[in-house]
């Protein structure tokens, strides 16, 4: 039995559109695979890395967000990260969030 899902490109689409109509930032730093590719946020509050998380499974059908990464006070060690990252996973989707309490405002969106 197929469970119907959003795909990875309108959970994109739609944080986009919900950040910028609360008057934040949300931008693709990397595009991945349209319909299944796995999604890395990288938050900022004003301009200020606050970390990384990643959408993951919840294995009982849902999904969550997971931090990831290097502290988010090591801004060489995060682009590091992000490279190691996307060139593991070509399909990956890279965001950069900066809105006020990003990471539960992307939750509340993407999870």
């Amino acid at each position: 039995m197929a469970v119907d899902r959003l795909t990875s490109a309108m959970l994109v689409g739609a944080l986009r559109r919900r950040a910028d109509a609360a008057g934040g930032f949300c931008t693709v730093l990397a595009k991945g695979d349209e319909t299944s590719g796995a999604i890395l946020l990288q938050t900022l509050e004003r301009g200020q890395d606050t970390g990384l998380f990643e959408r993951a499974s919840d294995y009982a059908g849902g999904y969550h967000l997971i931090p990831c990464g290097p502290e988010a006070s090591d801004p060489q060690a995060t682009t590091q990260y992000l490279a190691r990252r996307r060139q593991s996973d070509p399909d990956l989707w890279i965001i950069e969030l900066d809105i006020v309490e990003a990471p539960r405002f992307a939750a509340e969106t993407i999870c």
